[in-house]
């Protein structure tokens, strides 16, 4: 089978196209058929080298999210059958087959059933982006452990960074759990992608005033903040956040170190969650996909033009392209295409026969 893998780390050109053997799915394990691959901010960071390896190999394909193809079931596994369409998250964490090619072997809790009414662009477009702004918005106190429609009613969001992958989630989940959703851009372009992800007020930081428009949107301010760089914001967040509130910090500028305001903290009761998906518990991964595929089925988790988030497309042999795309700072979700769209192929018969 085909796959991307490096060696060591360094630029996209590490990257390199190999043939491999066709992974065997071992007990509770299924292996996929990878029709879409989506690239991260994660992937490339780990490939040069700016975060911890997610795995110890000498070899790693990169990729944590995709979808396609059930190809084969190791045993025990029970609730799915081959030839069903699914998508995966986590793949590369600590492992290090990621999706970033034709075939991967994941647990079974890794691998969720994707609606007929979902697309594999989606499909692959959810994991990191979806699961961590699904962490960002259930970190309040009074909010729920698992979103559902209505779960967020009488709440404010506000989301810095509407226009990024997990801002783009985060307004999604939020509209669809019934909180009224206020976005942060920099310019006209992102505010209409933001506005068709479902953001109900757009605020262009650089020429409106956020802290006051806020404010005249939602006079009690915002419940939840989803940030996306709190070192830059803390200032207009502490300013807008309820008594009481959450300010969710998902990443942060190249300078790791935030000062906090202690006492403007202290006389609001504001809690700070910071949030790093591929580190939350057993039973948070569980409610957040559980949540995810549940907004997946009733249709908010659209991705392309229309949802908001412009895809931009790779062949397999393009992953480096891919991945400078994202590095690049592209508006959109970046996708790789493994194989087409058919399931059952004449490959994975052999493969199943084998087994």
């Amino acid at each position: 089978m085909k796959s991307i893998a490096y060696s060591r780390t360094g630029p996209a050109s590490v990257l390199r196209l190999m043939e491999k053997e066709m992974p065997a799915p071992g007990p509770g394990e299924v292996c996929v058929r990878l029709v879409v691959s989506g690239v991260n901010p994660t992937d490339w960071k780990t490939r040069n080298g700016a975060k911890r390896a997610s795995s110890r190999a000498s070899v790693q394909v990169p990729g944590h999210d995709g979808a396609g193809y059930v190809a084969c079931l190791g045993d025990g596994v029970e609730g799915v059958e081959i030839g069903t369409r699914v998508w995966v998250w986590e793949a590369a964490w600590q492992r290090a087959e990621g999706t970033a090619q034709e075939y991967v072997v994941l647990p079974a809790a890794n691998i969720v059933t994707l609606p007929g009414t979902a697309s594999f662009d989606e499909g692959a477009s959810l994991g990191i982006p979806a699961l961590t702004a699904h962490r960002a918005l259930t970190a309040h106190e009074r909010a729920p452990a698992s979103l559902a429609p209505g779960t967020l009613e009488g709440m404010t969001v506000l989301v810095a960074g509407g226009a990024g992958a997990v801002g783009h989630a985060a307004i999604q989940l939020a509209s669809w759990a019934g909180a009224k959703v206020i976005t942060t851009v920099s310019t006209e372009r992102k505010a209409v992608m933001a506005r068709r992800a479902g953001a109900h007020a757009v605020i262009n930081y650089r020429s409106e005033d956020v802290v006051a428009l806020v404010r005249q949107i939602s006079p009690s301010g915002a419940d939840i903040i989803v940030e996306v760089n709190a070192r830059a914001n803390m200032d207009v967040d502490l300013a807008v956040v309820t008594g009481g509130g959450t300010i969710a910090v998902f990443t942060s500028d190249d300078i790791d170190s935030l000062i906090f305001p202690a006492r403007e903290c202290m006389s609001k009761n504001v809690r700070v969650q910071f949030v790093m998906t591929y580190t939350t518990t057993t039973e948070q991964k569980r409610h957040a996909v559980r949540a995810v595929q549940h907004a997946l089925r009733e249709g908010r988790m659209g991705v392309g033009e229309k949802h908001g988030m412009p895809l931009h497309r790779f062949r397999l042999e393009q992953a480096a392209q891919a991945h400078d795309t994202s590095e690049q700072g592209v508006m959109g979700k970046v996708l790789i295409d493994i194989t087409e769209d058919s399931p059952n192929s004449d490959k994975e018969k052999r493969y199943q026969s084998l087994r």
